[in-house]
């Protein structure tokens, strides 16, 4: 998957800005504050439907315009052959209107789905110290993308964990909720086990990447949680022993969407006992991991964005994760104030862009 063309219009500090990237690695610099992680937000939030800053309404939309406007032309290598494709996005803040391919689309999801970037930014240790449904956004990205008819199955247990949550705030009869009980655990039971296959497959390309970028990290494995005792109980069952508990609580307490997974190491007691810079270091593994998962299944890789990747990694670091994207045939996005030294001398399908004054320049 290679970006040819991002337009951006009322984006931040952007008014218009146009761009066109090359294969292989660009490098954006320029000054802190001049827009370059701008540049890799706008490409987040096509592939995701937010920026990795936060919501579209807290300051994505340019001050005093009305909506910012996103343009993506991408070519895709996959088995069958090139193809090009188109996407557009105009954005309030509250409300979107979306085309891809010439069609309107009437689910952000659809959008999201067709294009695919990885993106590694300062915020992403909370994959690992943050909250569950970050990581298990993070299984169901990738299975979005792997497995064409996951997101129906995600969206049948959504529709059905929101009527049991409204029945039981309700007071709902027994009947009633037997009915949205079985709906659940039959959206339920795949769900669960497709995330634990797919993670199953991430851990091994996790661990070993986790052994070449940092070996004295020991990452050892990524255990599953499904959100309910699943050795013991179906679904069906849990959800039937919490009812009560659940009536009371006004909410479903069992179930996937209270899934989970925790990295592990040979030396580090849990996530809880890693550094920051450790945190930083599994969750890259885990990225790289899960877009090499990606190409593998696709036969064509992710696009990969690194954001401020200088103040995030320290040298060694960095040459050892440049060294493996230069190997690969991603198109590598990499925003920096200056050249990182990795990138000086090595010899890397490298191109240059620098962003000065609200508009970005080809550098070489």
């Amino acid at each position: 998957m290679r970006i040819n063309r991002l337009a951006l219009h009322h984006v931040r500090r952007f008014e218009t800005a146009e761009f066109s990237p090359r294969p292989g690695i660009n490098l954006i610099t320029g000054e802190n504050g001049a827009g370059k992680s701008t540049l890799l937000e706008a490409l987040h939030l096509m592939a995701y439907g937010r920026s990795f800053r936060g919501r579209v309404r807290d300051g994505l939309v340019r001050q005093g315009a009305e909506a910012l406007e996103v343009f993506v032309e991408w070519e895709e290598t996959g088995a069958v052959g090139p193809k090009v494709r188109r996407a557009g996005l105009r954005h309030t803040g509250q409300d979107w209107k979306g085309r891809l391919d010439g069609e309107d689309v009437n689910q952000l999801g659809t959008l999201c789905a067709a294009l695919a970037v990885v993106t590694f930014e300062p915020g992403s240790h909370a994959l690992i110290h943050g909250g569950g449904e970050s990581r298990r956004r993070f299984l169901d990205w990738g299975l979005f993308h792997v497995e064409p008819d996951f997101l129906a199955l995600w969206r049948r247990y959504s529709r059905a964990l929101k009527q049991r949550n409204a029945l039981l705030k309700a007071g709902g009869s027994a009947s009633v909720l037997d009915a949205w009980d079985r709906e659940l655990a039959e959206a339920g039971e795949p769900l669960s086990s497709r995330r634990q296959l797919y993670l199953e497959r991430l851990q091994d390309r996790a661990v070993e990447l986790a052994g070449e970028l940092s070996p004295a990290l020991g990452l050892q494995e990524l255990g599953f949680q499904p959100g309910w005792k699943r050795a013991e109980l179906s679904l069906a069952d849990a959800l039937l022993v919490s009812r009560e508990r659940d009536r009371t609580a006004g909410y479903t307490s069992v179930g996937p969407h209270r899934a989970d997974w925790t990295p592990r190491f040979h030396a580090i007691p849990g996530r809880e006992g890693l550094s920051r810079g450790q945190a930083k270091l599994t969750a890259l593994a885990c990225l790289l991991g899960q877009a090499e998962d990606y190409a593998a299944e696709r036969s064509d890789f992710p696009v990969i964005a690194l954001d401020d990747l200088g103040s995030e990694l320290d040298r060694p670091h960095q040459a050892r994760v440049l060294a493996r994207l230069g190997a690969s045939p991603a198109q590598v996005f990499i925003t920096a104030t200056e050249t990182p030294t990795a990138l000086s001398n090595a010899p890397f399908n490298l191109t240059r862009f620098h962003v000065e004054h609200g508009s970005i320049r080809h550098a070489g």
